[in-house]
């Protein structure tokens, strides 16, 4: 990996850390070259089957045909940023988008799902006249002032001990959130529907924001009844509930994870794998929520505005990937579970050959491997059974082999409709060969 080291420091002449974002930064920093359906290569050649996806978004897989020459269309069409009035596309986009959401009333478009997120919350405080915000401990929904805080927070920054049925000491995960803001963020374990009452007694709460299913810190799904219960609290106390569905919507199917839990949120976010990569997002909710952009009050009008909203090469990739995901000849839903079954299979098979307690947890496609006995249901069940260096290790060694899941403890894999079963079947190799090495 010479190639990729000499660039990273080349880059970091100009750029801090060398990388436009900084989440890039790991260990080892691998710079890649090129990508085409599940392969990558790095800047020195080497060849690696990819289960990142990016941060998740190529559900179709690097360099889709189809959704090539949609843009390559709209850009032979004269399609531009025309900076004035409606287009059709972007109006075609936004029914196509609807359709998967039985929930949704109305849908805005922006570019990123940091946007989106703040947009909602935005909304729930116009709404509701409130300024507090509920998230989660391990929940991450975005780089704004509003939620940037309590993801993988260690347990000195947490107090030291577990915490049920009430509040987290608020971390933020970044420098330059102000003190007056900080006192609206309330972080509470994932799956504690206590600490919801707690903390709605305390304060005026404008909105819950939370993943349906936890998507930063591996895969952490919700206990039955709870994703019906923060609803129902939403309901009895007056605030929005917004699921931040930029990872999990249209991954395990079209739509959100909502559609697959049948709870209705008032307002959610999405991004990344309706659009296979390309930067768009969306906040999608009901109409009475949506229509405050257009609010005949000024009080409780909501401003939606950015130059680069509806992208028109953002907006013909989003069309052609939501298509394709519909296609029910193509069955893409169908074969990224039978290919990530296979991989689960495959995995369970070969831990259980080696002694190693793990817990796979899954939807669709996206899955994580945890080196535990059970499946957590919150970030310090994570932080207090996983262990972090074997997964570190694992996942450079899996590097080694050309495999290449993001080299962070804890972050999920995701398979694309491009893998196929030889891409499975070359993963389980090179899983038991680090298996039985690891284990020497």
């Amino acid at each position: 990996m010479t190639k990729s080291e000499a660039l990273l420091k080349e880059n970091s002449k100009y750029v801090p850390g060398g990388v436009a974002s900084i989440n890039r930064l790991t260990d080892p920093c691998i710079c890649f070259a090129k990508a085409k359906g599940a392969y990558m290569w790095d800047l020195d050649g080497n060849k690696y089957i990819d289960y990142h996806a990016g941060f998740a978004p190529h559900i179709l897989g690097f360099a889709d045909k189809s959704q090539d020459r949609a843009v390559a269309k709209a850009l032979d069409d004269g399609m531009a940023l025309f900076g004035s009035g409606a287009t059709a596309d972007e109006g075609e986009l936004a029914k196509l988008f609807l359709k998967g959401l039985p929930y949704a009333d109305k849908v805005q478009f922006t570019n990123t799902g940091s946007e989106a997120t703040a947009q909602a919350i935005r909304i729930a405080r116009a709404e509701t006249g409130r300024d507090h915000i509920i998230l989660m401990q391990g929940g991450y929904n975005g780089q704004h002032n509003m939620v940037c805080a309590n993801l993988m927070t260690d347990k000195a920054g947490l107090g030291g001990k577990q915490v049920k049925g009430d509040e987290y000491p608020l971390v933020p995960i970044t420098a330059g959130i102000p003190k007056a803001e900080q006192k609206f963020i309330h972080a509470i374990p994932f799956n504690d529907l206590k600490a919801v009452r707690k903390v709605m007694k305390k304060y005026k709460i404008a909105a819950l924001i939370t993943e349906p299913v936890l998507q930063n810190i591996g895969i952490v799904k919700p206990q039955p009844g709870y994703l019906e219960g923060l609803r129902k609290l939403a309901d009895q106390n007056g605030f929005l509930l917004i699921f931040d569905e930029v990872k999990t919507g249209f991954r395990a199917g079209i739509g959100g994870y909502q559609t697959i839990a049948k709870v209705a949120p008032d307002l959610s976010a999405f991004g990344k794998a309706f659009a296979n990569g390309y930067p768009i997002a969306a906040i999608a909710g009901k109409q009475k929520y949506m229509d405050l952009a257009i609010s005949d009050n000024p009080k409780k009008r909501v401003l939606i505005a950015g130059t680069y909203n509806c992208h028109p090469v953002a907006v013909a990739a989003a069309i052609a990937c939501l298509t394709k995901l519909r296609d029910t000849k193509i069955g893409a839903f169908r074969h990224l579970e039978k290919l990530a079954k296979r991989l689960e299979k495959g995995q369970l098979e070969l831990f259980a050959k080696y002694d190693i307690p793990v817990s796979i947890v899954r939807v669709g496609s996206a899955h994580c491997v945890y080196f535990c006995k059970t499946a957590p249901t919150n970030w310090w069940e994570v932080l207090s059974n996983h262990d972090f260096e074997f997964d570190k290790d694992y996942r450079r060694r899996l590097i080694d082999k050309g495999i290449y899941n993001f080299p962070v403890p804890c972050k999920q894999g995701s398979i694309s409709l491009s893998h196929t079963e030889k891409d499975i079947d070359r993963t389980l190799k090179a899983i038991d060969q680090v298996l039985k090495a690891m284990t020497k």
